[in-house]
């Protein structure tokens, strides 16, 4: 009972508020530095792009708080009552389920990213809410977080629902969200960050980067997917690379 006692909801609330002010300067720090590196790889690449960026990262801060709260109280729920899958002892599992358990968790992520996204782009929809996101031309290192609220919700319950459904052990939750992070910055920030070797290889050939997300915000309905060129492929949505 003292999770629905006064003092229970007060820590929860304290976790969520905790939560959004971490997710806040995490898009700020990790934006901000890609951004920065972004002056100096590519110098005069968001030249008069600062009221978009602006509004990027005001959307962007609101997503924060969407994306905060449930992680806070999947993080109080897990810390003060053990509600998750999230483990932290290694012995708990065979020491291959580690990897394992990641790309579980970015499959599922992806797929729900996906269809979700996909749905987004029917036209009462994308007026609504996914064109905050493609309001974004062309899109920045600022531009990963900024969505609509409602276009938010559908991205910040995936983690925190998944946590009830896979185990994964904290440290790998950490890589998750660290590769969630990671993708959704370079995916956008208008420049290609990893080599052409990698890009244009048999594995690349599966993997979204830059070159094949900025074609979406190109051409809109084609190249949906987050992490993995797989859905793309069997549902006939992938147009290949952008050159950048």
């Amino acid at each position: 009972m003292d999770a629905l006692s006064g003092s229970g909801w007060q820590a929860a609330a304290w976790s969520a508020a905790a939560m959004t002010v971490i997710v806040g300067l995490r898009y700020l720090l990790t934006s901000g530095a890609f951004a920065w590196a972004t002056r100096i790889v590519r110098p005069g690449l968001y030249r008069g792009l600062g009221p978009q960026i602006r509004m990027e990262i005001g959307w962007s801060l609101a997503s924060a708080a969407i994306y905060g709260v449930p992680a806070g109280l999947v993080a109080w729920g897990w810390q003060q009552h053990g509600w998750t899958l999230v483990y932290t002892d290694f012995a708990a599992y065979p020491l291959w389920y580690l990897p394992l358990s990641v790309l579980l968790y970015l499959f599922a992520h992806d797929t729900w990213f996906y269809w979700t996204h996909r749905w987004m782009h029917r036209p009462w929809l994308f007026r609504r809410a996914h064109a905050v996101h493609h309001a974004s031309r062309p899109p920045t290192a600022w531009t990963a977080m900024s969505f609509h609220p409602w276009e938010a919700v559908t991205g910040a319950v995936v983690i925190p629902a998944l946590v009830f459904l896979i185990p994964i052990h904290v440290a790998m939750l950490g890589l998750v969200l660290a590769v969630m992070t990671l993708m959704g910055i370079t995916n956008h920030m208008g420049w290609e960050l990893f080599p052409d070797r990698l890009v244009h290889s048999r594995l690349g050939g599966w993997l979204i980067t830059a070159s094949h997300h900025q074609r979406h915000h190109e051409n809109y309905q084609c190249n949906y997917g987050l992490y993995f060129r797989v859905w793309d492929r069997l549902c006939g949505t992938d147009r290949g690379l952008s050159s950048l």
